[in-house]
């Protein structure tokens, strides 16, 4: 309503407006025109002033808020108060068996997330198993190769060792042979001389017999 009341206030100034200007341009030709003049001019201001009315463009007047139709109460359902003991049980029986549906639901999820909590724990299981497995055959190969070597060097040492100690034998038993046979020729040489020595003694006593 607010709304309509400005709008046709509006209305209304630019009508007294236009009439006050009229009349202004309508003084001013009084002082010229003589009184037929002046009825004629006065009926067609008002004529001019009737087809700017008509050509105004209508105002729609319309209310400022919208109000919504009350919304229809609905008929609350009449409560049945009087139950018999078999409705009453049959609806402790269904809400039991609601009760142990959800406590089964419950069971089957709890179940469900057991079995993959064990399937995850046995494949890590089964994962680490492997991985000690192959760690321990890795393991085991090298020390088979450590053993394998360490026995090729040992026998190999074992061998230089060997033959070795025969050069060094063959050594011992050479020098030996050679000390033996100097001890021989050592003896010969010493018998001999000691057989020339008294040869020689024998023939310088018979000298000195003969002077």
């Amino acid at each position: 309503m607010l709304c309509d009341n400005e709008n046709i206030s509006v209305f209304g100034n630019d009508i007294l407006r236009y009439s006050s200007q009229q009349h202004e341009k309508l003084h001013c030709k009084n002082s010229v025109l003589n009184p037929e003049q002046k009825i004629h001019v006065m009926r067609t201001t008002e004529i001019r002033c009737q087809e700017k009315v008509e050509r105004r463009p209508k105002v729609v007047t319309s209310s400022w808020r919208t109000r919504r139709p009350p919304s229809p109460k609905r008929a609350k359902s009449p409560v049945n108060t009087s139950l018999s003991a078999e409705e009453i049980e049959e609806k402790l029986k269904a809400a039991e068996e609601r009760r142990m549906s959800l406590e089964a639901n419950k069971m089957a999820t709890l179940a469900a997330k057991l079995s993959k909590i064990e399937e995850a724990s046995k494949k890590k299981d089964e994962q680490t198993n492997v991985f000690i497995n192959q760690t321990k055959e890795a393991l085991d190969q090298k020390m088979e190769t450590h053993i394998e070597k360490r026995e090729a060097y040992i026998t190999d040492l074992k061998s230089k060792l060997k033959d070795h100690l025969e050069g060094v034998e063959k050594t011992r038993q050479s020098l030996e042979q050679q000390t033996q046979e100097i001890e021989v020729a050592v003896k010969e040489k010493m018998k001999s001389a000691a057989a020339q020595r008294d040869e020689n003694m024998k023939k310088m006593v018979e000298r000195l017999k003969e002077h």
